[in-house]
This record gives C-alpha cells, structure tokens and sequence, in this order.
C-alpha cells in the first residue's frame, strides 16, 4: 500500500502532521476524521492534494444574516445541499460566496456539515463549527443554527457598542491635534515673525508656543517617524506574550473604560459559555472555545485556569471566583446555575443583564466624554490663541 504524508488540524487549532500507510488518499481523510483531526494537504509520492482555502475576512452580519436564513430553511425540511446552493447564489460578498460552494461541493462529496466549515477557519470559528458538529450529532442542527444566529446577532451588536464607545473620542482627539498642529505649522510663524519685527518682549507661555511651532515645521518628519515607530513598537509588543499580558491588564485597569471592557468581557463569557453548553458541546471544550473569543488574555488565562480546575473535578464557580476577573455576583448565580442544573439558563441571564449593563455604561460614557472632550480641545485651542494675544496686549498698553 502507498504511504502518504499529511497535514491538518485538531480540534484545538494546532496544526498536525504525519505519515500513513493506507489504501488511498480518501482513506486517509477518513483515518483523521475519526481522530477529529481536519486535513488540510494530503501528499503521495510528489502528488498533493491541497484543499483551497480563501482568504479575507467575512463580515459578521452577513455570517449572522446566512446562519438566520440557513436555520429557517433547515426548519421548513429543505435538503442541505439546496440550502447551501440557494445561500451561495444570493450571497453578495465575493469571498463568503466561494466558500459556501466549497462547503456545498464537500457536503455532497460525503463531508458532514462541520468538518467543510472547519477548513474555512476564517470565516467560520471553533464556536461555530462546534456547534453545528453537536447539532448534527444531535440531529438537532435547526435549532443549533437559531442559537447561532441569535448569539452571532447580540455579538455584532456588543461590538457595534465597543467601536462606538472608542471611536468618537478617538477621532475627536485625533482631529483637535490636527487642528493644533496646522495651527502651529501655519499661523504661529506669522505672529512669530511680527513680534520679531516689532520687537516685543514675549512672556514665557507665547515663547512656549513658538518653540513648539518651530520643532513642528523643522522638524515634522521626525515627529510623524516617532509617531509611526512608537505604534508599530506598541504593537510588536502587544504581540509578544508577556506584551499581550501586560496591556491588556492596563486596558481592565484604566479608569472608566477598564469598568466597561470587563462588563464586555462577562457578558461575551456568559453569552458564549451558554450557546455552547445548551447545544450540547461539552463544557470542557466551551471553556476553552470560551477563552479563545475572550478578546483580552488577562480574561482568557482565568478561563483557561478554571478550565483547568474543571478538569480536575472542581466546579467552574469556585476556581472562577479565585481568579479576582469576575465580579462576585456572576461568580455566585454561575454556583446556583451549577446546583439547580441549569448552568445555560442562568449564564443567559447574566450576559442578558450585563448586556444591558453596557448599554447604560456606554451612553453614560458619551456623557461624560462630551464636556472633558470639549473642555481638552478648549483649554488646547484657546491656550494657543491667548498665549499669541499676550504680546500684543503689552503692546497696546506701551503705546497707550
């Protein structure tokens, strides 16, 4: 028999590889199935077999307005591979349309649901491949997909509060320094060059000014490089493990956006913890499916370490409260849901609940940043033009 070389990858994302002797290369997708690895290549003496794999990220709404629509054609008893055929051909975006036909063309070629979407990690992630492998499992898969589709909607929704949460401050400094700094690049050397001209002796606040207005027009190049370079150092950093760590400890610990990040992150803890264990997914792999969609690693290593407890025979309240991340009450109505044995109605509610929290604490928030935003670009602005003013003011009253 041939001996055939193959690559893939398991369950927990890691990318395997090795060496089979089997009768044919089907054969050996079939031994790797059965051990819930995922192959990527396959290679035989020279020949390869690659699976395509399609770049570019899929937005989120059209992953939720596909799964909603999937569910709902499931649910009236249509054949998958219709619904994969009729989903791919109404499907705008490029990217998302190319692989729904490649999941179709792998259904039909005998591959389960979730083992096709799992080669399309990009778009589809271990939270949603998972399920849909416990609802076909179940032979439940309708139900999983409404599930999805709900979770993948209130996810959207939760990052559409973030973004906005962070973006009207960021743009609203971002273009007060542009301001300053054209106001310094272009206006100051005029007033500049009239106080030289007249003479005058300037006060200390319009020296300051002028200072700066000179580093900026001699200098600009070397301020836009220590600009780009701290970015990119910040982010080299923040790619490192002890960086990645270190920063996002900042982030929880910041004052007013460190409250909100963690409201984020319990509500997306509970939301995703309790899709996946009411849909059958073992709750050991939750917790750590859980911890990948963290979005922040002091969050992901307390649910690593209470996954970790978990595995040992603890409960998930009791290593959870040890971590210090989680507020007390999420750690106390998670030790009632595990009592009462009904550990995903009682996570509902909570992400329900701090859902709502943030949307109080992000209206809250655009309250409070409106007058200090104001406030920063008045004393910036106003600073600048009185500090101009001063000269001209003992000026008026030499000449008077």
């Amino acid at each position: 028999m041939p001996t055939f070389e193959w690559k893939g990858t398991a369950r927990n994302g890691q990318s395997q590889t090795g060496v089979l002797v089997a009768d044919s290369k089907d054969a050996v997708i079939a031994m790797m199935r059965r051990q819930q690895i995922v192959v990527t290549a396959v290679k035989e003496k020279g020949k390869e077999i690659a699976f395509p794999k399609f770049g570019g990220k899929v937005p989120p709404q059209s992953i939720a307005i596909f799964t909603r629509q999937f569910s709902v054609m499931i649910d009236a008893g249509l054949p998958l591979v219709q619904c994969l055929e009729i989903l791919a051909n109404q499907q705008d975006h490029k990217v998302f349309k190319r692989v729904l036909i490649q999941i179709r063309q792998d259904v039909e070629s005998g591959s389960n649901l979730a083992d096709a979407m799992r080669k399309h990690p990009k778009v589809f992630n271990d939270l949603f491949t998972n399920m849909i492998a416990a609802g076909e499992a179940g032979g439940i898969l309708d139900t999983i997909l409404q599930r999805l589709s709900t979770y993948i909607e209130k996810a959207v929704k939760l990052n559409a509060q973030v973004k906005s949460a962070m973006i009207y401050p960021v743009a609203v400094i971002t273009i007060a320094c542009l301001v300053v700094a054209v106001i310094l690049w272009k206006v100051i050397p005029v007033f500049a060059s009239l106080f030289a001209s007249l003479g005058a002796e300037l006060p200390l606040p319009t020296r300051v000014v002028i200072a700066l207005s000179n580093a900026i027009a001699g200098y600009w190049w070397l301020i836009l490089g220590l600009i780009v370079a701290t970015w990119f150092a910040v982010k080299k950093y923040h790619g490192t493990y002890k960086g990645k760590r270190v920063l996002d400890g900042l982030l929880l610990k910041a004052p007013i956006f460190g409250l909100l990040l963690r409201k984020i992150a319990v509500a997306r803890f509970c939301r995703t913890l309790a899709t996946l264990t009411s849909s059958g997914v073992p709750i050991l792999d939750g917790l750590q499916i859980t911890a990948r969609t963290a979005g922040n690693s002091i969050i992901e290593d307390a649910i690593m370490a209470t996954r970790k407890s978990v595995e040992e025979g603890k409960t998930i309240s009791e290593p959870l409260g040890d971590t210090d991340v989680f507020p007390s009450m999420v750690v106390q109505m998670i030790a009632v849901g595990e009592q009462t044995g009904a550990l995903d109605t009682m996570l509902s509610k909570i992400a329900d609940f701090y859902e709502e929290e943030v949307d109080v604490a992000v209206a809250g928030l655009m309250k409070l940043l409106e007058p200090i935003l104001i406030a920063f670009l008045g004393v910036a602005i106003g600073g600048i033009v009185i500090a101009m003013y001063m000269p001209m003011f003992t000026l008026i009253s030499q000449i008077g």
